[in-house]
């Protein structure tokens, strides 16, 4: 009787041990999620880069080099232990560039409690996601949405980009057109967030100058198969040439419309159409057009080693903005290390306040978000290719 007393005894000494051990495993996990939410340590597993763009369609080619910016720069950090200690994983969505796809593309990124996103590609799309990315405090960052009121609104303080705002790249636009010497301008758009937005800095900018007017400003529809009637347009306006806000597949339309119709005067576009798609479907047409686009930042140690990194591993140089893609996927997950976590304002906070070395330079942000001291440069294509002007 005696030897069974001592053996419940034991027992109860056991589960007592037990529950006790329990009760502190539990308390030191409450003490270690606490931390995790203060930052103070990392949380394990993995961190979600949200990739969001023209995956396909049309506008493709400016886009899926923004998902081989992100793979390259999740290879790399995770190949030097992470970020926090997390796993650094891309998960794209397609947008095609367009707003109602872009709606569907942030609603997913929500639902999958992704923090941080490297995108929109085009203003338009941008435009239409970011309440839904501000509303839930997920941080937005884009190589390539230069629409001002993006970041010059207010409205989006979540917003970030590492490229130059539409009124910059305008600025340079007509300053280059006017030591050209032209004078009557007929400014084409698309009459969308971008390109009308761009085309309508540069009226601005033409009307402020002496000596030169607006001949022209129009509005086209995208898709459209035919041009003729504002080639038509162009031609009795009596332009010396044509600014076009937009992107590629209608500038290589109207430009191509334009030389077979012997309007032979210069034709300048933005970053929409400094791309090799444009030359390779306007062809012999392309020669000559100008196009505004990001400086060329190939003296750069990290951008060498970005389009190293591409060839090797997609077989391939880089297409449009590929340096700001890779740029933003460094910044953004550059700040969760500074934050210490994925926490709103703290990640933002970082983007504003750290300097982080990229292939663009060495960038912080302003208040508003846009990236300091990225710009503008003029390009040719010439022989066909795009050439910096000098």
């Amino acid at each position: 009787m005696r030897k069974l007393h001592l053996i419940a005894l034991c027992i109860a000494m056991v589960a007592m041990l037990a529950a006790c051990g329990g009760e502190m495993e539990k308390a030191e996990k409450k003490d270690e999620q606490a931390d995790v939410a203060t930052g103070e340590i990392a949380p394990a597993g993995k961190l979600v880069l949200g990739v969001a763009g023209a995956h396909s369609g049309d506008l493709a080619s400016y886009g899926l080099p923004t998902v081989n910016a992100a793979k390259l720069v999740a290879a790399k950090v995770n190949a030097a232990g992470g970020v926090n200690g997390m796993q650094v994983e891309v998960v794209a969505q397609d947008d095609q560039c367009k707003p109602e796809l872009a709606t569907n593309a942030a609603t997913k990124m929500l639902s999958d409690d992704v923090k941080i996103v490297l995108g929109h590609i085009c203003s338009g799309a941008t435009k239409a996601a970011l309440p839904i990315y501000a509303e839930s405090q997920i941080v937005l960052m884009s190589p390539s949405a230069t629409n001002p009121p993006l970041t010059q609104s207010g409205e989006y303080p979540n917003f970030f980009r590492t490229i130059a705002p539409d009124d910059a790249q305008a600025a340079l636009e007509v300053a280059f057109a006017k030591g050209l010497g032209l004078k009557k301008i007929a400014v084409i758009h698309d009459k969308g967030d971008y390109g009308k937005g761009f085309a309508s800095f540069c009226k601005q900018f033409v009307e402020k100058e002496d000596g030169m007017e607006v001949t022209l400003f129009e509005g086209v529809t995208p898709g459209a198969v035919d041009y003729s009637a504002v080639v038509q347009k162009i031609k009795s306006s009596g332009a010396d040439a044509v600014i076009f806000g937009g992107y590629h597949p209608e500038a290589s339309k109207i430009v191509s419309a334009m030389r077979k119709k012997n309007i032979d005067i210069p034709f300048l576009s933005d970053d929409g159409v400094k791309d090799d798609t444009f030359i390779k479907v306007a062809g012999k047409y392309a020669e000559g057009v100008y196009a505004t686009g990001p400086m060329d930042f190939s003296a750069n140690e990290i951008y060498k080693e970005a389009v190293a990194a591409h060839k090797k591993e997609f077989g391939a140089d880089p297409g449009p903005f590929f340096p700001e893609a890779y740029s933003a996927a460094l910044a953004l997950l550059t700040a969760v290390e500074n934050a210490g976590s994925t926490d709103y304002a703290k990640v933002t906070e970082a983007l504003r306040t750290k300097y982080v070395d990229t292939a663009v330079g060495k960038i912080k942000f302003d208040s508003k978000g846009d990236a300091e001291g990225v710009g503008f440069a003029i390009y040719q294509v010439r022989d066909g290719k795009y050439v910096e002007v000098k």
